[in-house]
């Protein structure tokens, strides 16, 4: 998937999680996902924490941290 692709699945609302990147549709929020992945925790084990995500949802997450 190209990183513009990954990018929309961000979306920024300040009304809205307090305007913080989030997964679009949900209140999910990109530093979240990067604070779990960045503590060892697997791509697979968040997917199974947060199961309306998908595993391009997390790849978007770190795109945007990127």
């Amino acid at each position: 998937m190209a990183r513009d692709d990954l990018l929309s699945r961000i979306s920024i609302d300040p009304n809205i999680c307090f305007g913080k990147p989030c997964i679009r549709g949900h209140r999910i929020w990109v530093s979240l996902s990067l604070d779990y992945l960045s503590g060892g925790t697997t791509i697979k084990e968040v997917l199974e924490a947060y199961p309306s995500i998908g595993r391009e949802d997390v790849l978007a997450c770190i795109a945007y941290g990127a």
